[in-house]
């Protein structure tokens, strides 16, 4: 499955009831990348009341890992409307930090599910993104008369050889969209020739 990831830093900011919610989301490979982040959000907004966010790392679909903080509000109030909103858009490797400055008026449990869904809403729709295409790298055993039609066939199918080794036979080691892979299959089995997916 293809996803969308985040190509740069996005900002929103809203204000419910004098209370100032700032979202930043941005692209992140692992937890401790999002946490790294987190620790410069607290130091570069140090007045803030809370720091609270959410993570989704993989295929939004199916996530390999999440994560959420609520941050001194009341548990389930902040992190985990960040994370729905967020398990609910086609983008993946991507964390969300809502910066809250208390404006002295309460919001109540419901208001601040609704304000952190909101901020994470808003900064979600400013979010640059661009299309994950995740790839399959193979190893394809040919004769030496079928390389070319082989490389046709990859490029066809924006395919890329990786490396070529020339020995009795030649070892092509390539990698291709992983939608594509089974028309490559069904290609390479019609001309004979054996491959594996590494």
């Amino acid at each position: 499955m293809s996803y969308f990831t985040p190509t740069e830093l996005a900002q929103a900011e809203i204000e419910i009831k004098k209370s100032r919610f700032i979202a930043f989301a941005k692209g992140i490979q692992s937890r401790a990348e999002g946490m790294t982040w987190l620790a410069e959000m607290k130091s570069a907004y140090p007045d803030a009341r809370h720091h609270c966010w959410a993570y989704i790392l993989g295929d939004p679909a199916c996530a390999t890992n999440a994560g959420m903080g609520d941050d001194g509000e009341p548990s389930g109030t902040a992190g985990k409307p960040i994370l729905n909103v967020l398990q609910h858009k086609d983008v993946g490797d991507l964390m969300v930090i809502v910066v809250r400055y208390f404006g002295g008026i309460k919001l109540g449990a419901g208001g601040l599910t609704r304000a952190y869904s909101q901020s994470a809403q808003a900064v979600m729709e400013a979010l640059p993104t661009h299309q994950q295409i995740p790839f399959t790298s193979v190893m394809i055993d040919c004769d030496f008369s079928q390389e070319q039609p082989i490389r046709h066939l990859l490029s066809t199918l924006d395919g890329q050889v990786e490396s070529i080794d020339y020995r009795h036979q030649v070892t092509i080691e390539a990698r291709l969209p992983a939608v594509h892979i089974d028309s490559f299959t069904d290609s390479l089995n019609a001309i004979g020739c054996p491959f594996k997916c590494l």
